[in-house]
């Protein structure tokens, strides 16, 4: 039953994070991205709800396989 949570999350994790902006990253720092200067961007909507939800599943992604670990 633990596993199949750890599969569930791991793959909607997976999705999640594949849906993010692409200029976000390092490449967006560095000026690859269309901010022209710009470090910081504010999430709004989607890309923020989106951001959020990541942040939460990796969170109790880790909480499962420490759960796993333990039992």
């Amino acid at each position: 039953m633990l596993a199949i949570a750890q599969i569930t999350v791991s793959i909607i994790l997976i999705i999640l994070i594949l849906l993010q902006e692409r200029s976000s990253g390092l490449s967006g720092i560095l000026g690859g991205g269309e901010g022209e200067g710009r470090f910081y961007q504010t999430r709004r909507g989607l890309e923020k709800f989106i951001f959020w939800s990541t942040i939460v599943l990796a969170a109790l992604f880790a909480l499962l396989a420490l759960t796993d670990l333990i039992i």
